[in-house]
Formats: C-alpha cells, sequence, structure tokens
C-alpha cells in the first residue's frame, strides 16, 4: 500500500513537471485517472434502467442521485458519507453516473470517468434528435437491435403495464404516433422556454411527456420496451389522483382530460393555439331546441312552442374528438340461445354529425333537441365510440361491433356547404384504433397502430408488440379511433388497406 502510495506520487511529481500540465485533483485541473479508469469493464449494461423515478433507493431522496452502474441501483450523492459512497466500499462497486449533469464517476476515488465508450449509456438516459433525423422517422421502417437482443421498430414498443394503467398506456401510445405531435415533443426545445406561473405542477406532465416520447423512438434501446412510470406518476399528481397507477380507468376519460390538461400546460386558452389544438381540433354548428315538459297538455305545448325560447338556437363549438353513439345492443337471444352481436356501419353512427339526424338530450330538469353539422375538419380526427353507459346501480357495455374501411372515409357530406367549398381534402386514413375487451369494471385495452415507414400495422398490448393483418382490425370492439387526412394522393398508397 506505502509503495503503491510512493509510485502514484512519483507519477505526479514527473507529470507536474513535463509540459507545466496539471494532473493534480482540484478544482480546474484534470486527473490522470480520468481517461484511464480501470472499472469500466466491471459496467453491466443489461441492469441499466432508467425509466422509474429518479431517487435514492435509501434515502428516496430527489437531490443528487447517482447511478451504480454495476448494479442499476440509484444512491444519493458520492462524500465521504454518502449512500453512494457507501455503497461502492461495501460491495466494490466503483462507477456511477450522475443522472442529472449526466457525469460519470469512480468511487471511492472520487474522480470523473472521460471515455467516450460510455456515451451509449448517457443516450439511453436522455435521448436527443436532430431535425434531419425526426423528419425522416417516417421514411424508413429500419429494425434496430436492442442491447439484449431483442430486435424492434422505434415507435413501435411495448409499455409496462405496472398494476392497472393500460388505459392510459394505450393512449400515450396513440399519441406517440401522430407526427406532428411527436415531432413537437421529441425536440425539447420546441416547449423549453415556454413561461407559467410559480408553483405550476401542470408543466411536469409536458417535459414528462417528451421524456417518454424520446425513450419510445429511441433507436438506441439498452431494451426493447419501456416503463412509463415517471409520465404516471405525474398524472397521478397533476390530475389529483383521479386517474391513478393501480385502479383500473376509462380511456376516454383520461384522453378528454390529458389533451385538455397539455393544452393548458403548453400555454393554450381557447383563443390561443398550441400543438394539441393545430392537431386535433375542428368546430361544429349545433342547432338546439327546447323541448315542453312531456306532462304538459298538448294546448300548453302548442302555446309554449310558438314563443322564443321554445325556437331553434345556433351556436358555434369547437371540439377535440367526436363521439359517436352505438344503437342499443338487443336484450334477448335469438332461436340458436347465443346473444346475437349486432354490427353497424361507421357512415350510420357518423349520420349524427349530418346536420338533420336530430338527439334528445335530457339534464336535471330541461330536455332538447339537437342536430350537429361539422363546419371544419382537423388534420387528425379522434372518434370516440361510446360503448358503455352508467346508470345508479352498474356500468353496461356495448358489444356492437363498428364496420368501417381502414383507408378513404370521406366526410365531405357531414360539412355544411360552405366549408364544403373551402375544405379541399375531406377524406382520411385510420393511423390509431385503441380496443377494450372484457367486462365494462375490469377488461382490458390494447391498440392497433400503423408505421408510416413500413404501412404495417402493429398490435400492442402492455409489453407485446406484434404484426396484424389489417383485415382482423375491423373485428374488434373499437373504442378510440384517430384517423389521419389525406394530404394528397401519394397518401394512400402508403398503407396496406382492407
Amino acid at each position: 500500500m506505502v509503495s503503491l502510495k510512493r509510485e502514484r506520487e512519483a507519477e505526479v511529481d514527473d507529470d507536474d513537471n513535463e509540459d507545466g500540465v496539471a494532473t493534480k485533483i482540484g478544482r480546474g485541473r484534470v486527473d490522470r485517472r480520468s481517461r484511464h479508469c480501470p472499472y469500466l469493464d466491471t459496467i453491466n449494461r443489461s441492469v441499466l434502467d432508467f425509466d422509474f423515478e429518479k431517487l435514492c433507493s435509501i434515502s428516496l431522496s430527489h437531490i443528487n442521485v447517482y447511478a451504480c452502474l454495476i448494479c442499476g441501483k440509484y444512491f444519493q450523492g458520492r462524500g465521504l458519507k454518502s449512500h453512494a459512497y457507501t455503497h461502492s466500499v461495501q460491495f466494490t462497486h466503483h462507477v456511477f453516473l450522475n443522472l442529472h449533469t449526466l457525469k460519470f464517476y469512480c468511487l471511492p476515488d472520487n474522480y470523473e470517468i472521460i471515455d467516450s465508450s460510455l456515451e451509449d449509456i448517457t443516450y439511453v438516459l436522455k435521448p436527443t434528435f436532430t431535425k434531419p433525423h425526426i423528419t425522416g422517422l417516417d421514411k424508413q421502417g429500419k429494425l434496430y437491435r436492442a442491447y439484449d437482443g431483442t430486435t424492434y421498430l422505434p415507435g413501435i414498443v411495448g409499455l409496462n403495464n405496472i398494476k392497472a394503467n393500460d388505459y392510459a398506456n394505450v393512449v400515450l401510445q396513440a399519441f406517440s404516433n401522430v407526427p406532428p405531435l411527436r415531432n413537437y415533443f421529441l425536440e425539447e426545445e420546441n416547449y423549453r422556454g415556454i413561461r407559467r406561473p410559480p408553483g405550476d405542477i401542470m408543466f411536469l406532465l409536458v417535459q414528462r411527456f417528451g421524456e417518454l416520447m424520446r425513450k419510445l423512438w429511441n433507436p438506441r434501446n439498452f431494451k426493447a420496451h419501456v416503463s412509463p412510470h415517471e409520465m404516471l406518476q405525474a398524472v397521478v399528481l397533476c390530475s389529483k389522483k383521479n386517474f391513478q397507477i393501480t385502479k383500473q380507468g376509462d380511456a376516454v376519460d383520461f384522453m378528454t382530460w390529458f389533451l385538455n390538461a397539455l393544452h393548458g400546460a403548453l400555454g393554450g386558452t381557447k383563443k390561443k393555439p398550441s400543438i394539441i389544438t393545430e392537431a386535433f381540433q375542428g368546430s361544429m354548428r349545433i342547432f338546439s331546441k327546447k323541448l315542453p315538459h312531456p306532462d304538459l297538455l298538448p294546448e300548453e305545448k302548442e302555446a309554449l312552442l310558438l314563443t322564443e325560447e321554445y325556437q331553434e338556437q345556433l351556436s358555434e363549438s369547437t371540439f377535440l374528438f367526436l363521439t359517436l353513439d352505438l344503437p342499443t345492443a338487443p336484450l334477448y337471444k335469438d332461436e340458436k340461445e347465443q346473444l346475437i352481436i349486432p354490427q353497424v356501419p361507421l357512415f350510420n353512427i357518423l349520420g349524427k354529425f349530418n346536420g338533420n339526424t336530430e338527439k334528445e338530450y335530457k339534464t336535471y330538469k330541461e330536455n332538447f333537441l339537437k342536430r350537429f353539422q361539422l363546419t371544419k375538419l382537423p388534420p387528425y380526427l379522434i372518434f370516440c365510440i361510446k360503448r358503455f353507459t352508467k346508470n345508479n346501480f352498474f356500468v353496461e357495455k356495448n358489444p356492437t361491433i363498428v364496420n368501417f374501411p381502414i383507408t378513404n372515409v370521406d366526410l365531405r357530406e357531414y360539412l355544411t356547404e360552405e366549408a364544403q367549398i373551402t375544405e379541399k381534402n375531406t377524406t382520411y386514413d385510420l393511423v390509431a384504433n385503441v380496443v377494450h375487451d372484457g367486462k365494462p369494471t375490469e377488461g382490458a385495452y390494447r391498440i392497433h397502430v400503423l408505421h408510416h415507414g413500413t404501412g404495417k400495422w402493429y398490435e400492442m398490448q402492455d409489453l407485446q408488440v406484434t404484426d396484424i393483418l389489417p383485415q382482423m382490425i375491423t373485428l374488434s370492439e373499437a373504442y378510440i379511433q384517430i384517423w389521419k387526412r389525406q394530404e394528397s394522393d401519394s397518401d394512400t398508397n402508403n398503407h396496406t388497406g382492407a
């Protein structure tokens, strides 16, 4: 030990004499060992997982957290009595990464490690994307190999179901495959400068969603799946525990809250746009007519209908998604003692927006007849098929299958006459389809996603990713659908239709 110390001192003296290069540890000086760390071969990349919350596994503190690159655990600090220092001495694990500054250190010797071979670890922790890389994402379908040997397509990556959060996973996966939304969040510069009031926690949602998006599209992952742990913790916090990791929720409720929360956190208002409204917001006309109380006498009803209050009112409204109502499911079994699973074409349930179909809406006091007509179509149109009805006792699920084409759905007939002249492209292709299987209160969610680069469809359920024929998609109990407007005729040739 003493001889080793003398040798080191001699080395330092020799180096100090050469060209006056300082190698002693100190502020502004470089340690000679930084570029020749003997412990780099002990790093175990297969245990590294940066998806979880960055807090010390002992003190549970967020401050100054280091990851041990040998066992993958997180520890606080690197001073003499810190948890990382103690761990390095106790288990002889020497290489640590500061999760905030992305610098590597050797403990207990406490010097910074500078080595280009570690760049792949920092990239997994914090992936970055250049503009050329982002623009090329939809043009190539190259398979990448993860460190654990599995091959995957960036963007078509399984999300871990921690307990009962598959309702959120499918929505996050659907949005990660909407190109304008994805491109915006892949570049942190797009939203880094947004100013929020002090103490505002909602911006955490934007940061975490951006981090998740970059992990899902990372071409250099160590494993072919991602855990949305940090994203979901931000959801629990920002929604004030309305949406939880441990309790099954409703995908449409989550999507509604998530879109509005993201829009607000990005500085959007009713008048000020954000990337959310640019991608998904359309507008419609609502014709509303008040109905007299059904218990009134016929003469009284007729008298009321002549008053101004009971005349048809016209209002304009914006929307981020359209709710489609299913016809009621049959109550009785057929002659073979089996329940018929009814089917309905998509265009039948879209008839709600043709400007002629009237629907009665009941409130606590009053009844209204409403009809709808679209005035502006967004680049990406979201349909929510209303499968669940709640009453005082239980939730019922409508199992009706919606028959829809995968491509070339023309919505021109649902626009007003003026909008039909101004709107050039009204044809849409399906890009994401969220499905609910099983009972209404339990059940599970899965999603079908179109990969733009290859033109193939994939089914994702938690960590499982399989390719699927487009003809099979229409047989599922669709719940949420995202449709992309065709920009030109060439779009129709990009993927397989059914």
